[in-house]
């Protein structure tokens, strides 16, 4: 069966990842996570004081950082390697999630990132999540996805992916963190959020992992069939 490339971007907490890492498994496909890549630049910085208002800075980080995932049998997934270090579960923190979008909007930082994602989807058969996935990493993805949910969906998610890492988080928190990253996501002068012409929309809101999952099968089905 021919293998193809599948872009999934939308907003912070729409489930992306989640439907990425179901259809990764499902067709037994490569699943990158590029916003970890994102995410494990952003606590290179902070855990280096590196201020990326300075693009020299910046630059020079970007020289010492080695990304890779490695799979994680006992969760069936894959955790992110920053530096050969597994760094899965520092950059899930609040910390991080706060700094990531500022990080991500530099310009060095994206084009570090987007050629590591570029030549891992060379090979077909990858899933790749994030913001600019079917706009400007994988333009030609045979199938682009736009996944969305209703704000107030979306907030309860992340909050209860939070609180149990952090009882002091409030949805208020979370609130204010969505919409910050949202505007910043969307606002970026460099490869901002936005739908790619060709990509098929999924609203996720009132829809259980199982249905989303089987919404998306069908069309990589029909994706495939036409390739064949």
């Amino acid at each position: 069966m021919k293998k193809i490339v599948i872009g999934i971007d939308g907003y912070s907490s729409c489930g992306k990842s989640t439907l990425a890492k179901q259809l990764a498994k499902e067709l037994n496909y490569v699943f990158v996570d590029s916003g970890a890549m994102y995410r494990a630049i952003t606590l290179y910085f902070l855990r280096n004081r590196i201020n990326w208002d300075n693009i020299d800075e910046v630059r020079h980080a970007l020289q010492n950082i080695s990304l890779d995932f490695a799979y994680n049998a006992a969760l069936g997934k894959s955790d992110m390697l920053m530096n050969e270090e597994n760094v899965e579960a520092e950059i899930r923190d609040m910390i991080v999630s706060e700094k990531v979008s500022q990080v991500a909007a530099i310009k060095d930082v994206r084009e570090f990132a987007v050629a590591q994602q570029q030549k891992m989807g060379e090979k077909k058969g990858i899933v790749m999540d994030g913001r600019d996935i079917g706009t400007t990493v994988f333009p030609k993805a045979e199938l682009k996805i736009f996944v969305t949910a209703a704000p107030e969906v979306r907030v309860q998610r992340r909050f209860l992916e939070l609180v149990e890492k952090d009882a002091s988080i409030t949805l208020e928190d979370v609130k204010k963190n969505l919409e910050m990253r949202d505007y910043i996501d969307s606002n970026r002068e460099i490869s901002p959020l936005r739908k790619a012409e060709d990509a098929v929309v999924l609203d996720n809101s009132d829809m259980t992992r199982e249905e989303q999952l089987q919404v998306a099968l069908e069309w990589v089905n029909e994706k495939i069939a036409w390739r064949m």
